[in-house]
Protein backbone atom coordinates (compact mmCIF):
# COMPACT_ATOMS: atom_id res chain seq x y z
CA UNK A 1 0.00 0.00 0.00
CA UNK A 2 2.81 2.39 0.95
CA UNK A 3 4.68 1.79 -2.31
CA UNK A 4 1.51 2.22 -4.39
CA UNK A 5 0.68 5.57 -2.80
CA UNK A 6 4.22 6.85 -3.25
CA UNK A 7 4.29 5.71 -6.89
CA UNK A 8 1.02 7.51 -7.65
CA UNK A 9 2.17 10.69 -5.90
CA UNK A 10 5.48 10.62 -7.78
CA UNK A 11 3.70 10.27 -11.12
CA UNK A 12 1.28 13.11 -10.31
CA UNK A 13 4.11 15.43 -9.25
CA UNK A 14 6.05 14.67 -12.44
CA UNK A 15 2.96 15.35 -14.58
CA UNK A 16 2.20 18.64 -12.82
CA UNK A 17 5.85 19.75 -13.12
CA UNK A 18 5.82 18.92 -16.81
CA UNK A 19 2.60 20.84 -17.40
CA UNK A 20 3.94 23.90 -15.55
CA UNK A 21 7.11 23.91 -17.65
CA UNK A 22 4.98 23.42 -20.75
CA UNK A 23 2.96 26.50 -19.80
CA UNK A 24 6.19 28.48 -19.36
CA UNK A 25 7.28 27.48 -22.88
CA UNK A 26 3.90 28.51 -24.30
CA UNK A 27 3.96 31.88 -22.57
CA UNK A 28 7.57 32.54 -23.59
CA UNK A 29 7.01 31.72 -27.28
CA UNK A 30 3.53 33.19 -27.71
CA UNK A 31 2.91 36.73 -28.93
CA UNK A 32 -0.16 37.27 -26.76
CA UNK A 33 -0.65 36.00 -23.20
CA UNK A 34 -4.41 35.49 -23.61
CA UNK A 35 -4.00 33.48 -26.80
CA UNK A 36 -1.17 31.47 -25.25
CA UNK A 37 -3.29 30.59 -22.23
CA UNK A 38 -6.24 29.70 -24.48
CA UNK A 39 -4.07 27.39 -26.57
CA UNK A 40 -2.62 25.74 -23.50
CA UNK A 41 -6.05 25.04 -22.02
CA UNK A 42 -7.17 23.74 -25.42
CA UNK A 43 -4.29 21.27 -25.32
CA UNK A 44 -5.48 20.04 -21.91
CA UNK A 45 -9.14 19.70 -22.89
CA UNK A 46 -9.08 18.82 -26.59
CA UNK A 47 -8.75 15.07 -26.05
CA UNK A 48 -12.19 14.92 -24.43
CA UNK A 49 -13.80 17.60 -26.59
CA UNK A 50 -15.39 15.06 -28.94
CA UNK A 51 -15.72 11.34 -29.45
CA UNK A 52 -13.54 11.59 -32.57
CA UNK A 53 -10.71 13.15 -30.55
CA UNK A 54 -11.06 10.49 -27.88
CA UNK A 55 -10.88 7.84 -30.61
CA UNK A 56 -7.57 9.25 -31.77
CA UNK A 57 -6.26 9.22 -28.20
CA UNK A 58 -7.09 5.52 -27.92
CA UNK A 59 -5.65 4.81 -31.37
CA UNK A 60 -2.29 6.41 -30.53
CA UNK A 61 -2.22 4.93 -27.02
CA UNK A 62 -2.22 1.31 -28.24
CA UNK A 63 1.37 1.24 -29.62
CA UNK A 64 2.53 3.37 -26.65
CA UNK A 65 1.16 0.75 -24.25
CA UNK A 66 3.09 -1.96 -26.07
CA UNK A 67 6.43 -0.10 -26.15
CA UNK A 68 5.89 0.98 -22.54
CA UNK A 69 5.32 -2.67 -21.59
CA UNK A 70 8.49 -3.58 -23.49
CA UNK A 71 10.64 -1.10 -21.57
CA UNK A 72 8.86 -1.74 -18.27
CA UNK A 73 9.18 -5.52 -18.53
CA UNK A 74 12.91 -5.20 -19.11
CA UNK A 75 13.20 -2.79 -16.15
CA UNK A 76 11.48 -5.32 -13.90
CA UNK A 77 14.06 -7.93 -14.86
CA UNK A 78 17.06 -5.65 -14.33
CA UNK A 79 17.63 -4.67 -17.98
CA UNK A 80 17.34 -1.36 -19.83
CA UNK A 81 15.70 -2.00 -23.19
CA UNK A 82 16.53 1.17 -25.07
CA UNK A 83 16.25 -0.93 -28.24
CA UNK A 84 12.46 -0.64 -28.27
CA UNK A 85 12.51 1.67 -31.36
CA UNK A 86 14.40 -0.92 -33.41
CA UNK A 87 12.19 -3.79 -32.23
CA UNK A 88 9.09 -1.68 -32.92
CA UNK A 89 10.44 -0.96 -36.40
CA UNK A 90 11.20 -4.60 -37.20
CA UNK A 91 7.73 -5.62 -36.05
CA UNK A 92 6.15 -2.95 -38.24
CA UNK A 93 8.29 -4.00 -41.22
CA UNK A 94 7.44 -7.70 -40.97
CA UNK A 95 3.75 -6.93 -40.40
CA UNK A 96 3.59 -4.69 -43.47
CA UNK A 97 5.51 -7.15 -45.63
CA UNK A 98 3.17 -9.93 -44.54
CA UNK A 99 0.09 -7.84 -45.25
CA UNK A 100 1.18 -6.22 -48.54
CA UNK A 101 3.75 -8.55 -50.09
CA UNK A 102 2.22 -11.87 -49.05
CA UNK A 103 -1.43 -10.80 -48.59
CA UNK A 104 -1.71 -12.33 -45.11
CA UNK A 105 -4.52 -11.59 -42.67
CA UNK A 106 -3.97 -9.25 -39.72
CA UNK A 107 -3.72 -11.89 -36.93
CA UNK A 108 -0.92 -13.71 -38.78
CA UNK A 109 0.84 -10.40 -39.42
CA UNK A 110 0.72 -9.54 -35.70
CA UNK A 111 2.16 -12.94 -34.78
CA UNK A 112 4.91 -12.47 -37.39
CA UNK A 113 5.66 -9.01 -35.96
CA UNK A 114 5.88 -10.49 -32.48
CA UNK A 115 8.42 -13.08 -33.65
CA UNK A 116 10.46 -10.44 -35.52
CA UNK A 117 10.59 -8.17 -32.48
CA UNK A 118 11.56 -11.10 -30.25
CA UNK A 119 14.42 -12.12 -32.55
CA UNK A 120 15.68 -8.53 -32.76
CA UNK A 121 15.48 -8.23 -28.98
CA UNK A 122 17.33 -11.52 -28.54
CA UNK A 123 20.51 -10.08 -30.07
CA UNK A 124 21.37 -7.67 -27.21
CA UNK A 125 20.16 -10.37 -24.80
CA UNK A 126 22.65 -12.88 -26.18
CA UNK A 127 25.46 -10.31 -26.06
CA UNK A 128 24.59 -9.51 -22.44
CA UNK A 129 24.24 -13.12 -21.32
CA UNK A 130 27.34 -14.62 -22.93
CA UNK A 131 29.74 -11.69 -23.37
CA UNK A 132 28.54 -9.30 -20.62
CA UNK A 133 28.12 -6.51 -23.18
CA UNK A 134 25.93 -3.71 -21.87
CA UNK A 135 22.48 -4.02 -23.45
CA UNK A 136 22.18 -0.23 -23.78
CA UNK A 137 25.13 -0.07 -26.18
CA UNK A 138 24.07 -3.01 -28.34
CA UNK A 139 20.41 -2.02 -28.49
CA UNK A 140 21.22 1.57 -29.52
CA UNK A 141 23.42 0.26 -32.33
CA UNK A 142 20.73 -2.21 -33.41
CA UNK A 143 18.16 0.60 -33.58
CA UNK A 144 20.02 2.25 -36.45
CA UNK A 145 21.01 -1.02 -38.08
CA UNK A 146 17.35 -2.02 -38.09
CA UNK A 147 16.28 1.33 -39.52
CA UNK A 148 18.60 1.11 -42.53
CA UNK A 149 17.85 -2.57 -43.13
CA UNK A 150 14.14 -1.76 -43.26
CA UNK A 151 14.57 1.29 -45.51
CA UNK A 152 16.87 -0.48 -47.98
CA UNK A 153 14.58 -3.51 -48.06
CA UNK A 154 11.45 -1.47 -48.72
CA UNK A 155 13.10 0.57 -51.47
CA UNK A 156 13.94 -2.68 -53.27
CA UNK A 157 10.52 -4.31 -52.89
CA UNK A 158 8.29 -2.87 -55.66
CA UNK A 159 5.13 -4.48 -54.28
CA UNK A 160 5.58 -2.60 -51.02
CA UNK A 161 5.39 0.82 -52.74
CA UNK A 162 2.16 2.47 -53.95
CA UNK A 163 1.11 1.22 -57.42
CA UNK A 164 0.75 3.63 -60.31
CA UNK A 165 -3.04 3.52 -60.26
CA UNK A 166 -3.32 4.84 -56.70
CA UNK A 167 -4.37 8.54 -56.68
CA UNK A 168 -1.31 10.78 -56.17
CA UNK A 169 1.13 7.97 -55.26
CA UNK A 170 3.96 8.96 -52.93
CA UNK A 171 7.00 6.80 -53.55
CA UNK A 172 8.78 7.45 -50.25
CA UNK A 173 6.25 5.46 -48.23
CA UNK A 174 4.62 2.03 -48.27
CA UNK A 175 1.39 1.27 -50.09
CA UNK A 176 -1.83 1.89 -48.19
CA UNK A 177 -3.46 -1.25 -46.82
CA UNK A 178 -6.83 0.09 -47.93
CA UNK A 179 -5.74 -0.54 -51.53
CA UNK A 180 -3.17 -3.31 -51.08
CA UNK A 181 -4.90 -5.73 -48.67
CA UNK A 182 -8.04 -4.81 -46.70
CA UNK A 183 -7.81 -8.17 -44.88
CA UNK A 184 -4.55 -6.98 -43.35
CA UNK A 185 -6.29 -4.13 -41.52
CA UNK A 186 -7.14 -4.65 -37.84
CA UNK A 187 -10.95 -4.75 -37.62
CA UNK A 188 -12.92 -1.92 -36.07
CA UNK A 189 -15.93 -4.01 -35.00
CA UNK A 190 -18.28 -1.04 -35.05
CA UNK A 191 -16.05 1.13 -32.88
CA UNK A 192 -15.55 3.59 -35.75
CA UNK A 193 -19.31 4.15 -35.96
CA UNK A 194 -19.62 4.55 -32.20
CA UNK A 195 -16.80 7.09 -31.95
CA UNK A 196 -17.40 8.65 -35.37
CA UNK A 197 -13.74 8.30 -36.35
CA UNK A 198 -11.86 6.03 -38.80
CA UNK A 199 -8.85 5.86 -36.47
CA UNK A 200 -10.30 3.65 -33.77
CA UNK A 201 -10.06 -0.14 -33.91
CA UNK A 202 -9.65 -3.05 -31.52
CA UNK A 203 -5.90 -2.43 -31.14
CA UNK A 204 -6.48 -0.65 -27.82
CA UNK A 205 -8.28 -3.76 -26.52
CA UNK A 206 -5.42 -5.98 -27.71
CA UNK A 207 -2.86 -3.73 -26.00
CA UNK A 208 -4.78 -3.76 -22.69
CA UNK A 209 -5.01 -7.55 -22.82
CA UNK A 210 -1.25 -7.74 -23.30
CA UNK A 211 -0.78 -5.49 -20.24
CA UNK A 212 -2.96 -7.76 -18.11
CA UNK A 213 -1.09 -10.87 -19.29
CA UNK A 214 2.31 -9.28 -18.52
CA UNK A 215 1.06 -8.26 -15.06
CA UNK A 216 -0.02 -11.85 -14.36
CA UNK A 217 3.28 -13.25 -15.63
CA UNK A 218 5.38 -10.93 -13.47
CA UNK A 219 3.32 -11.16 -10.30
CA UNK A 220 1.53 -14.51 -10.33
CA UNK A 221 3.88 -17.01 -11.95
CA UNK A 222 7.10 -18.79 -10.98
CA UNK A 223 8.61 -17.76 -14.30
CA UNK A 224 7.98 -14.09 -13.52
CA UNK A 225 9.42 -14.50 -10.03
CA UNK A 226 12.61 -15.97 -11.48
CA UNK A 227 12.91 -13.13 -13.99
CA UNK A 228 12.55 -10.50 -11.27
CA UNK A 229 14.93 -12.38 -8.98
CA UNK A 230 17.60 -12.21 -11.66
CA UNK A 231 16.91 -8.51 -12.04
CA UNK A 232 17.27 -7.78 -8.31
CA UNK A 233 20.41 -9.84 -7.73
CA UNK A 234 21.78 -12.01 -10.51
CA UNK A 235 24.43 -13.70 -8.38
CA UNK A 236 21.96 -14.66 -5.66
CA UNK A 237 19.54 -15.96 -8.29
CA UNK A 238 22.31 -18.07 -9.81
CA UNK A 239 23.20 -19.41 -6.37
CA UNK A 240 19.53 -20.38 -5.90
CA UNK A 241 19.66 -22.49 -9.04
CA UNK A 242 18.06 -20.03 -11.49
CA UNK A 243 19.53 -20.00 -14.99
CA UNK A 244 20.51 -16.34 -15.24
CA UNK A 245 21.71 -16.45 -18.85
CA UNK A 246 18.52 -18.04 -20.06
CA UNK A 247 16.40 -15.49 -18.21
CA UNK A 248 18.36 -12.54 -19.63
CA UNK A 249 17.77 -13.78 -23.17
CA UNK A 250 14.11 -14.55 -22.51
CA UNK A 251 13.56 -11.14 -20.93
CA UNK A 252 14.91 -9.35 -23.98
CA UNK A 253 12.96 -11.65 -26.30
CA UNK A 254 9.69 -10.89 -24.52
CA UNK A 255 10.49 -7.17 -24.43
CA UNK A 256 11.27 -7.24 -28.15
CA UNK A 257 8.08 -9.16 -28.92
CA UNK A 258 5.99 -6.54 -27.12
CA UNK A 259 7.59 -3.70 -29.12
CA UNK A 260 7.11 -5.67 -32.33
CA UNK A 261 3.40 -6.00 -31.64
CA UNK A 262 3.27 -2.24 -31.02
CA UNK A 263 4.63 -1.59 -34.51
CA UNK A 264 2.08 -3.97 -36.01
CA UNK A 265 -0.83 -2.37 -34.16
CA UNK A 266 0.09 1.07 -35.46
CA UNK A 267 0.71 0.26 -39.11
CA UNK A 268 -2.01 -2.36 -39.55
CA UNK A 269 -4.62 0.21 -38.59
CA UNK A 270 -5.04 1.20 -42.23
CA UNK A 271 -4.56 4.86 -41.30
CA UNK A 272 -0.76 5.03 -41.30
CA UNK A 273 1.83 4.30 -43.98
CA UNK A 274 5.51 3.76 -43.22
CA UNK A 275 7.65 6.69 -44.37
CA UNK A 276 11.04 5.68 -45.73
CA UNK A 277 13.02 8.28 -43.80
CA UNK A 278 16.28 8.27 -41.84
CA UNK A 279 14.42 8.84 -38.57
CA UNK A 280 13.62 6.36 -35.81
CA UNK A 281 9.99 6.06 -34.81
CA UNK A 282 8.96 8.23 -31.85
CA UNK A 283 6.65 5.56 -30.43
CA UNK A 284 9.65 3.39 -29.63
CA UNK A 285 11.44 6.07 -27.60
CA UNK A 286 8.22 7.27 -25.96
CA UNK A 287 7.87 3.84 -24.40
CA UNK A 288 10.67 4.84 -22.02
CA UNK A 289 8.83 7.75 -20.34
CA UNK A 290 5.61 5.72 -20.42
CA UNK A 291 7.32 3.00 -18.38
CA UNK A 292 9.05 5.48 -16.06
CA UNK A 293 5.83 7.37 -15.39
CA UNK A 294 4.14 4.12 -14.37
CA UNK A 295 7.24 2.90 -12.46
CA UNK A 296 7.17 -0.15 -14.78
CA UNK A 297 3.84 -1.41 -13.44
CA UNK A 298 2.08 -3.12 -16.41
CA UNK A 299 -1.37 -1.90 -15.35
CA UNK A 300 -0.07 1.59 -14.63
CA UNK A 301 1.47 1.68 -18.12
CA UNK A 302 -2.05 1.61 -19.58
CA UNK A 303 -2.89 4.91 -17.89
CA UNK A 304 0.47 6.59 -18.49
CA UNK A 305 0.25 5.73 -22.21
CA UNK A 306 -3.27 7.15 -22.35
CA UNK A 307 -2.05 10.36 -20.71
CA UNK A 308 0.84 10.84 -23.11
CA UNK A 309 -1.39 10.08 -26.09
CA UNK A 310 -3.92 12.57 -24.72
CA UNK A 311 -1.28 15.32 -24.54
CA UNK A 312 -0.08 14.54 -28.06
CA UNK A 313 -3.58 14.76 -29.51
CA UNK A 314 -4.27 17.90 -27.48
CA UNK A 315 -1.17 19.54 -28.95
CA UNK A 316 -2.87 19.58 -32.35
CA UNK A 317 -5.44 22.03 -30.98
CA UNK A 318 -2.71 24.66 -30.55
CA UNK A 319 -2.37 25.21 -34.29
CA UNK A 320 -2.26 27.54 -36.16
CA UNK A 321 -1.21 29.92 -33.36
CA UNK A 322 1.87 27.84 -32.60
CA UNK A 323 4.22 26.15 -35.04
CA UNK A 324 4.47 22.38 -35.05
CA UNK A 325 7.99 22.58 -33.62
CA UNK A 326 6.77 24.54 -30.58
CA UNK A 327 4.08 21.94 -29.97
CA UNK A 328 6.71 19.19 -30.17
CA UNK A 329 8.83 21.03 -27.60
CA UNK A 330 5.90 21.35 -25.21
CA UNK A 331 4.88 17.73 -25.57
CA UNK A 332 8.51 16.61 -25.20
CA UNK A 333 8.94 18.60 -21.98
CA UNK A 334 5.85 17.01 -20.50
CA UNK A 335 6.75 13.53 -21.68
CA UNK A 336 10.40 13.44 -20.70
CA UNK A 337 9.91 14.98 -17.26
CA UNK A 338 8.34 11.62 -16.54
CA UNK A 339 11.93 10.40 -16.26
CA UNK A 340 12.08 12.18 -12.88
CA UNK A 341 9.36 9.90 -11.50
CA UNK A 342 11.89 7.49 -10.00
CA UNK A 343 13.83 10.37 -8.43
CA UNK A 344 10.62 11.86 -7.04
CA UNK A 345 9.59 8.45 -5.75
CA UNK A 346 12.87 8.11 -3.86
CA UNK A 347 12.52 11.56 -2.29
CA UNK A 348 8.91 10.88 -1.29
CA UNK A 349 9.95 7.60 0.35
CA UNK A 350 12.28 9.56 2.62
CA UNK A 351 9.79 12.37 3.37
CA UNK A 352 6.65 10.29 3.85
CA UNK A 353 6.84 7.79 6.69
CA UNK A 354 4.02 5.36 7.32
CA UNK A 355 3.52 3.96 10.79
CA UNK A 356 2.00 0.61 9.72
CA UNK A 357 0.65 0.15 13.25
CA UNK A 358 4.06 0.46 14.93
CA UNK A 359 5.85 3.29 16.66
CA UNK A 360 8.77 4.01 14.37
CA UNK A 361 10.60 5.92 17.13
CA UNK A 362 10.15 3.30 19.82
CA UNK A 363 13.31 1.50 20.81
CA UNK A 364 13.16 -2.28 21.04
CA UNK A 365 13.03 -3.60 24.57
CA UNK A 366 16.01 -5.67 25.69
CA UNK A 367 15.31 -9.33 26.26
CA UNK A 368 14.61 -10.16 29.89
CA UNK A 369 17.12 -12.41 31.58
CA UNK A 370 15.97 -15.74 32.88
CA UNK A 371 16.62 -15.60 36.64
CA UNK A 372 15.06 -18.95 37.32
CA UNK A 373 12.37 -17.34 39.57
CA UNK A 374 9.53 -17.52 37.05
CA UNK A 375 6.93 -20.19 37.38
CA UNK A 376 7.79 -20.72 41.04
CA UNK A 377 11.41 -21.54 40.43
Amino acid sequence: MKKSIISILAAVISIVAGLVLGLVVVMATGSDAAISWSCFTAMLTSGFSSMAKLAKVLYQAAPLIMTGLSVGFAFKTGLFNIGAPGQYLMGAFVALVGAIQFQLSWPICIIAAMIAGALWGALPGLAKAYFNVNEVITSIMLNWIGLFIVNISLMNMPKMLPPHWVPSPIKDRTASLKYANPDGIIPKMGMDEFFGSPYINISIIIAILFAVVIYIILNRTTFGYELKACGHNRESARYAGINAKRNIILSMCIAGALSGVGGALYYLSGEADYNILKVLQANGFNGIPVALLATSNPLGIIFSALFISYIQVGGEAMQPHFATEVIDIIVSVIIYLAAFTLLTKGLLSKVIKFNDGKDANAEPKPAEKNTGKENGK
